[in-house]
């Protein structure tokens, strides 16, 4: 009798793969890799418990196919990539210089089109949990992702990050409050954001932090928020208390050092977080996990440096 083959949970993860050039103040020895939500899947594929396998959900432009095809046949936690759409035009490009330690001018060429409702609805019935990363900020527009909260069977979690970004005439994003930031937040189980975006979701409140606690009470979920490097902390319910009720602040800071490149470590934490919770991780043990990958991240430069680090310190190996 042949052994039963265990099925495995299946994570949907939607975002955009992003193909970046990374320059410094003085713009020298500028760095090309993949970026955007390939820092999620890299994350994923060395933290993700096996018991789940990822199912990637993205848009790609035909002038990147090749590349993307040979990106995913070594993630060892991706098997079915057909929820992966190979689409006309060119796939998006961002060129990032950075002029202090933070602080960076992005600029965007190229783009995919959004995922519309028809083509996600056969997708989403299948998924166990769905991580959605907002990497340009046009992966979704709100209606669709109110749909998929109610449509998905089990928690979903999303990064909100470029949908506080607007995009001029020139391709350069822009900081810019978040329409409907509360039914954005009330879309997903718990959403991410970092300390500047948490400002700009309190947009008009004197206090971000009373404004984020206010949001529990409003049928929020669950805020995390990226402190850089201070760690993060997360906005919720109290942890034996109802959804709605009383909010409570958990912050984690970090041990790591705080000098490296950022690029993607709010999304290597956000990945390694919901994937440890999945796990049945607990709160504070996720955040601290989160915060060592996203360490790692910062002492990488590109995803796939990365991707090979973050394999390399997982003890012990899958």
């Amino acid at each position: 009798m042949s052994p039963t083959t265990v099925q495995k949970l299946r994570l949907g993860v939607l975002g955009t793969l992003v193909w970046d050039v990374i320059m410094g103040p003085d713009r020298s020895d500028p760095m090309e890799d993949w970026g955007g939500l390939a820092y999620a899947l890299g994350a994923l594929d060395a933290t993700l418990d096996p018991a789940w396998e990822v199912v990637p959900l993205a848009k790609v432009g035909r002038d990147m196919e090749e590349e993307a095809r040979a990106l995913f046949a070594e993630l060892q936690s991706v098997s079915d990539t057909s929820g992966v759409l190979f689409t006309d035009g060119e796939n998006n490009r961002v060129a990032l210089h950075y002029t202090g330690p933070s602080r960076r001018v992005e600029t965007l060429s190229g783009g995919v089109p959004p995922w519309t409702w028809d083509e996600l609805e056969a997708w989403v019935g299948r998924l166990d949990a769905l991580y959605v990363n907002f990497i340009s900020g046009f992966e979704l527009p709100l209606e669709v992702a109110v749909r998929l909260r109610s449509a998905v069977r089990g928690p979903t979690y999303a990064d909100l990050h470029s949908l506080f970004l607007g995009l001029d005439a020139d391709g350069r994003r822009f900081h810019r409050p978040l329409e409907n930031a509360l039914e954005w937040c009330r879309a997903f189980h718990a959403v991410q954001v970092n300390e500047d975006e948490l400002a700009q979701l309190a947009t008009g409140a004197r206090d971000p932090w009373a404004w984020a606690r206010w949001a529990i009470g409003q049928g929020v979920g669950e805020i995390l928020v990226t402190l850089g490097a201070g760690g993060a902390a997360r906005v919720g319910p109290t942890l034996d208390g109802p959804v709605g009720g009383d909010a409570a602040v958990i912050e984690m800071p970090t041990s790591q050092p705080g000098a490296g490149d950022p690029t993607g470590c709010g999304d290597v934490w956000g990945a390694t977080f919901f994937g440890g919770r999945l796990a049945g991780v607990s709160l504070t043990s996720a955040m601290e996990r989160a915060n060592r990958v996203a360490g790692i991240n910062l002492r990488a430069r590109g995803a796939t440096r990365f991707r090979a680090a973050a394999w390399a310190d997982q003890e012990p190996p899958r």
